[in-house]
């Protein structure tokens, strides 16, 4: 059959915030950062007021409209039935500490929505602001830094001034090590015929399948080549591949949800599982690259991410950077 590469080109931003005040925000904060960021990004572009994004002429073209209601064009093959695609980005909270007043932010763009960035970075300043959280605790933007995962840290955005900054891209794939652990960093949602995935019944292929589907339409949506491959193999042949160790736990959480005006239990998977790469390597490139992409449900608001471990590493390539998590 056909086939193109995994081709997911990206950035990956830091927001650097300080606050008066230590910070006071959920221990998982991308809701309620996702829902202030939401909401000043449709202050600031909406131009057709009062109109449900679905019904408005510009819902392909608004950079709201395509960064969080993400519709599937007209004419699309795939999500006929489905109100919404996967959204272009997702958020990511490095590791701090809870008595700073500085407060870090990362996002991720992916393919197409990299044009947007511009609004992106007003709606984040306005939405510190305003104020995150049940405290609404205010943040002011500070400066941005892009985050090269082989180079390090270029600030892109200080005092006002945006500078330049490089088109998306897809870094190069390492080569596989002998075997690997993938850290679950924040909780893992995957429904399975409508029931959350537990511990109990989690397995490899499982997982991967999801992965594959999520990267599989955030390169049909948001880039220029849409992935093509023998699905049907790689989802089969995960089936069958076993963890050699799995220590996973249910962790439960809620966050509220405006729009829905109700508590919502977002509880996930936590904790790692190893792989043995041998006979495994045509699962290595989606593997690795979803470290930026996340799996799961709730991607978009930091959910699903999780870092790889190399287990045993080829001797060659002892001082790559194999982790997009700090």
């Amino acid at each position: 059959m056909h086939s193109t590469p995994l081709t997911i080109p990206f950035n990956h931003y830091r927001f650097h915030f300080e606050t008066e005040h230590p910070v006071r925000l959920p221990v998982f904060p991308g809701s309620a950062w996702r829902g202030a960021f939401g909401h000043a990004l449709k202050k600031t572009v909406c131009v057709v007021r009062n109109t449900p994004c679905a019904q408005c002429l510009l819902k392909n073209a608004c950079a709201y409209s395509v960064v969080f209601e993400t519709p599937p064009p007209p004419g699309s093959e795939k999500m006929r039935k489905y109100n919404a695609a996967p959204h272009p980005f997702v958020l990511r909270f490095p590791q701090q500490d809870a008595i700073d007043t500085s407060y870090a932010l990362d996002i991720i763009l992916f393919g197409h929505a990299e044009r947007y960035f511009p609004y992106i970075v007003h709606a984040l300043q306005k939405a510190g602001l305003d104020g995150i959280g049940g405290h609404r605790q205010r943040f002011e933007l500070h400066h941005i830094d892009y985050l090269d995962a082989m180079e390090g840290e270029q600030t892109l955005y200080r005092e006002g001034e945006l500078q330049p900054r490089p088109p998306a891209s897809m870094p190069k794939i390492p080569d596989p090590p002998e075997s690997i652990t993938i850290s679950l960093e924040t909780p893992l949602r995957i429904k399975q015929e409508g029931k959350n995935l537990t511990p109990d019944y989690f397995n490899f292929g499982k997982f991967f399948a999801n992965l594959l589907r999520r990267q599989s339409m955030l390169s049909y949506f948001h880039t220029d080549t849409p992935l093509e491959t023998d699905f049907a193999g790689l989802t089969k042949q995960a089936s069958a591949t076993h963890c050699t160790e799995t220590k996973l736990q249910w962790h439960d959480w809620t966050r509220y949800s405006s729009r829905q005006q109700t508590e919502m239990n977002m509880g996930g998977l936590l904790g790692r599982f190893s792989l043995e790469m041998q006979d495994n390597e045509a699962f290595w490139p989606y593997l690795w690259l979803g470290q930026w992409t996340h799996a799961g449900k709730a991607s978009s608001m930091g959910l699903g991410a999780y870092r790889i471990i190399p287990t045993s590493l080829p001797g060659e390539e002892k001082s790559t950077k194999w982790s997009s998590i700090d």
